[in-house]
């Protein structure tokens, strides 16, 4: 209950309800003392239940009595430390600032740093807790007699708002002034900017000679880059915003939200053969006045080469201008991004606006202090404390060493900021994640024991601590990514299993298929497409398929005897790649990608071009193997190779192929509820970012009786997997 204005909330309802006492911060929460009538003490706590302010959540509150001052009403200093205190992540300009900032008559007019107590800078500017002045970037910027005035009344929306400031008393640019910033947009220059949680890179999006400089210099080929605009307005010239995409893109969390590429087309090398766009409104008042006038949008991508994490200052980027200033970035944070899945937000990177704010324990759960080192790809972190789960922000894929670095200092800044002392590390199952090693390590010098979990366990048990399974009721998950270390040793990607928080049970999932070339197959399509077709057919019944021409001009000789398996074609029953194998037959990216997922996406694009109602649904075989279901996928592939030779375009075999595998994940599904008695099913991994399997298998089962459980605040993808740890480490603790 940090840096949201609660304490001039609560002294202000104090005074209309005639009440005398006190409130201040500690390490529990906040503390108030009333003294009053029982009637208006009644209606105070229902106030505070039912009418918080905007930013607060109340998790609990419980009465007590005790000593209270005899008259008056006062905002006590804070205690120090964290205990339980929550870290309170940072809010996007709120809508009486903005109107202060572009108000010519107004003191903050101009002025790039206004905040007040519903928003501004939190989590990028703390440096301890509890959230006071003092302890944050702005302890450097004194209060002047006008911002002292607004941060001692009470009736100000600006008391006790901790990053206030106006340009006599706070922070300053720097370098360029802002004219002179959206001059250099304007002529096609690259521009620096220094957001909340990192440089940003910015340039006209209808430029195309200026965002194709900036993308060769991120070195990033195809992946999309991500835009601003200064209204709701500009973004509906390019892109669909329905009532759901309005509200995410004006929520206090200001995400980047994908949206539907329509209308005005923008430079080629923004979003390179994608159908949506990445937009945001500003999120300061910095971005507010930098975007003022402007009537395009303008890229706004964080400012790394590709692998690298966000920058914090501009040393080495390759901007003609910089538009800095001199308040301190404490905390690295990136932009957040979400999409609209049936009408709801679905998260696909916890950053800014969400991180760090807690979630619950599910019920029943034990409370046990578990430090959760997350994976390698989308790397999180996670504390589990007080009944809740603090989640870090995003902080990207742990192969580079200068995103190891921010993650080590992601763990132990935010580690020291929650002051906490595990009693113990969860890791993933995997030798080589440079997470496990690193709690490994932890947990051996600090002598405390580790928890190895389970890739996909920990993906289900993410979406069902999120939909708030109470322990002990177990779930059928299905679990569908690129790759996770399995419980045999063998890579999975494709898995049905039976869970609770404490375990889980391999039940049925997707055949293993070859990896030819190891880690090369993510990146290379073709290689899965030859994987798949030679697991299900000899070359004698190939050659029915124009197909096999292809196929025969890559290394046959080489790569049949890796179809036994062995180091450099390890099998793995992914999901990822059979995505892939899918794109490759019908034309997309045959031979490499820029990034792994590149082709599914583009498989999805084409997928929601077709006709999914008329679309037909290919023979998926459910054969029980070792004990566990097993899809069969010759009857997919021979049905999808006949389409093509018939002349159905790349369309309509998407179409068919999504239609296909969710009636083989439905029917495999259903099939085990039944034999297991279970009502509820949870979908996680990377793969349910696929809007249109998601929706053509939570569909199916919600009219079979199913309740089906999906994630909306946590990404499906690996950077839920630490929440997922923490409450699988909890469940195998115990009660302390």
């Amino acid at each position: 209950m940090q840096g949201v204005g609660f304490r001039p909330f609560v002294a202000r309802l104090a005074a209309d309800l005639g009440l005398s006492g006190s409130v201040r911060n500690d390490g529990a929460g906040v503390r108030i003392a009333l003294a009053g009538p029982q009637a208006a003490r009644d209606a105070f706590v229902t106030a505070l239940r039912e009418r918080p302010p905007p930013l607060a959540r109340i998790e609990g509150v419980s009465r007590a009595p005790g000593p209270v001052a005899a008259a008056g009403f006062t905002i006590e200093a804070s205690a120090p430390g964290a205990a339980c205190t929550e870290v309170p992540p940072d809010a996007a300009v709120c809508a009486d600032c903005a109107r202060e900032v572009l108000d010519p008559a107004d003191r903050r007019f101009g002025y790039p740093f206004a905040s007040c107590t519903a928003c501004g800078p939190r989590y990028t500017v703390l440096a301890a807790l509890p959230f006071d002045r003092a302890r944050t970037a702005m302890a450097a910027f004194p209060l002047c007699g006008a911002c002292a005035a607004e941060y001692a009344d009470p009736a100000d929306r600006r008391c006790h708002a901790q990053t206030l400031a106006c340009a006599a008393c706070g922070p300053r640019l720097t370098a360029l002034e802002m004219d002179e910033a959206r001059a250099l947009l304007r002529a096609g220059g690259v521009l620096a900017v220094k957001g909340l949680g990192g440089f940003q890179l910015c340039a006209d999006a209808t430029n195309e000679p200026a965002v194709a400089r900036l993308r060769a210099w991120k070195r990033r080929p195809r992946r999309p880059f991500a835009l601003m605009a200064h209204d709701i307005g500009i973004i509906t010239r390019h892109a669909a915003v329905g009532p759901a995409a309005r509200g995410a893109l004006q929520s206090v969390e200001r995400p980047i939200v994908l949206l539907p590429a329509v209308g005005e087309p923008l430079a080629p090398s923004v979003a390179p053969g994608q159908r949506r766009l990445g937009f945001m409104l500003p999120t300061t008042p910095l971005h507010l006045l930098l975007t003022e006038g402007l009537d395009r949008p303008i890229v706004a991508t964080s400012a790394n080469r590709s692998g690298a994490p966000i920058a914090l200052t501009p040393d080495g980027l390759e901007a003609d201008g910089v538009l800095d200033h001199d308040r301190p970035i404490l905390r690295r944070a990136d932009d957040a991004v979400v999409q609209l899945v049936g009408g709801a937000v679905q998260v696909l990177r916890r950053a800014r606006g969400y991180a760090p704010g807690p979630l619950p324990l599910p019920p029943g759960l034990p409370r046990r202090a578990v430090l959760a080192l997350g994976g390698h790809l989308k790397a999180t972190v996670a504390w589990s404390r007080c009944g809740q789960v603090v989640l870090s922000p995003h902080i990207g894929d742990l192969d580079h060493p200068d995103t190891v670095a921010a993650w080590t200092e992601t763990v132990e800044g935010l580690g020291a900021l929650l002051g906490q002392d595990p009693e113990a590390a969860a890791v993933d199952l995997h030798p080589a994640y440079r997470s496990s090693a690193w709690g490994r390590r932890w947990a051996a010098d600090h002598g405390r024991p580790v928890v190895e979990v389970q890739h996909h366990h920990a993906h289900i048990a993410a979406c069902m601590a999120e939909a708030g399974v109470p322990a002990g009721q177990r779930v059928l998950g299905l679990a569908l990514d690129g790759l996770g270390y399995g419980a045999d040793g063998t890579l999975w990607g494709g898995e049905l299993l039976l869970c609770t928080y404490g375990r889980a049970e391999r039940v049925g999932g997707l055949p293993a298929v070859p990896l030819l070339g190891g880690d090369r197959a993510a990146l290379e399509p073709w290689r899965n497409l030859y994987a798949h077709l030679r697991a299900a057919f000899s070359w004698d019944e190939l050659g029915r398929w124009a197909v096999a021409e292809g196929l025969q001009a890559r290394p046959v000789a080489l790569l049949d005897p890796m179809m036994a398996g062995g180091p450099h074609a390890p099998p793995a029953s992914s999901a990822g790649r059979l995505f892939d194998a899918v794109a490759a037959a019908v034309g997309l990216f045959p031979e490499r990608v820029s990034y792994e997922g590149e082709a599914a996406i583009a498989l999805e694009g084409l997928a929601e071009e077709g006709d999914l109602r008329a679309a037909p649904v290919w023979p998926v075989s459910l054969e029980v193997r070792d004990g566990r279901l097993v899809f069969g996928w010759r009857g997919l592939w021979a049905a999808l190779l006949d389409a093509l030779e018939d002349g159905a375009t790349p369309a309509e075999v998407a179409a068919a192929f999504h239609r296909t595998l969710a009636d083989a994940l439905v029917r495999a599904a259903t099939r085990l509820c039944r034999a297991n008695d279970l009502r509820a099913v949870a979908l996680s991994g990377g793969c349910w970012q696929n809007r249109t399997l998601h929706t053509l298998v939570a569909d199916a089962l919600q009219e079979r009786g199913l309740i089906v459980h999906h994630h909306r605040a946590v990404p499906p993808n690996d950077g839920g997997l630490a929440l997922g740890q923490a409450v699988v480490a909890a469940a195998r603790l115990g009660a302390p």
